[in-house]
């Protein structure tokens, strides 16, 4: 029987399943979880020029909530209470030697969840990457920065300090937030949702787009919902009522160019921090 034939068979009678579920479903879900860990697999991703999402992956990281009890872990400072496969993290007990395999960088206080990829070359500074979060190659998650579950977060990026990418979890169906490859995200920002930004995009500090967020072409004048398209330079805005002048003035995010490569050289991340 399939993974996912045993996963999607669990979710039918998801109220029922608990610690003492059968041992045929928990063996699935941990290998699912391992899997997300090494990258074998993803919760969504781009299939011919569309992103899915599969559903059976992110329904076994919801099973393994149930079927994991609550336990609790002492530290120097603090005790922790957490599901029990969540407690201890990605890297807990790795040595140099696993560090230097896995080939990204990570620098102390950066919780990563274990069911989470990081890719080579990617610095994590003191940030949180929830499980089932995907994170490319040569990327960086800065200060304070958080990569929800599920999230897909591509190749190249700079995820600013304090900015944030939303995790969709649930429903099953539902895409989780995607950052394309080479994309800037300012400082401070917010992107949630299940929205897609496109490759190579640019967005200004404090930008906060989500499924209802109106996205301006300032160009065309052309309003769209949950993608900006690849190469777009995208800065906070608003709009005004068209059948109210006196009412208060709606936030949008605005497209105001494509990337140049003045931007890009500005928005680039230091290759330095990597060596």
């Amino acid at each position: 029987m399939s993974l996912e034939k045993i996963i999607n068979d669990a979710w039918e009678i998801k109220d029922q399943i608990s610690p003492s579920s059968d041992q045929k479903l928990k063996n699935a879900v941990n290998q699912i979880i391992a899997d997300l860990d090494s990258g074998k697999v993803r919760a969504a991703e781009k299939i011919s020029g569309q992103w899915i999402a599969h559903q059976h992956i992110k329904k076994a990281i919801m099973l393994s909530f149930r079927i994991y009890p609550m336990e609790n872990l002492n530290g120097p400072y603090s005790s922790w209470y957490d599901k029990a496969h969540l407690l201890k993290g990605k890297t807990a007990g790795w040595s140099k030697e696993d560090h230097e395999k896995a080939g990204f960088r990570m620098v102390p206080n950066s919780p990563v969840r274990k069911g989470s990829f990081i890719g080579k070359n990617a610095v994590l500074m003191p940030c949180y990457v929830n499980i089932g979060a995907f994170i490319d190659e040569g990327t960086m998650i800065d200060t304070f920065a958080r990569a929800g579950s599920c999230c897909q977060i591509g190749k190249n990026c700079h995820i600013s300090a304090g900015s944030g990418v939303g995790g969709v979890l649930e429903p099953a169906q539902a895409l989780p937030t995607i950052i394309e490859d080479n994309v800037f995200l300012g400082a401070m920002s917010e992107v949630v949702e299940g929205v897609i930004v496109g490759e190579g995009s640019v967005l200004s500090m404090g930008m906060y787009i989500g499924q209802s967020t109106k996205i301006v072409d300032r160009k065309s004048g052309k309003i769209s919902y949950g993608k900006i398209p690849p190469y777009s330079v995208v800065v906070p805005g608003t709009l005004p009522d068209k059948n109210n002048s006196s009412a208060a003035s709606l936030y949008c995010a605005v497209i105001i160019k494509q990337v140049d490569e003045k931007t890009r050289s500005k928005t680039s991340v230091n290759e330095l921090l990597r060596e």
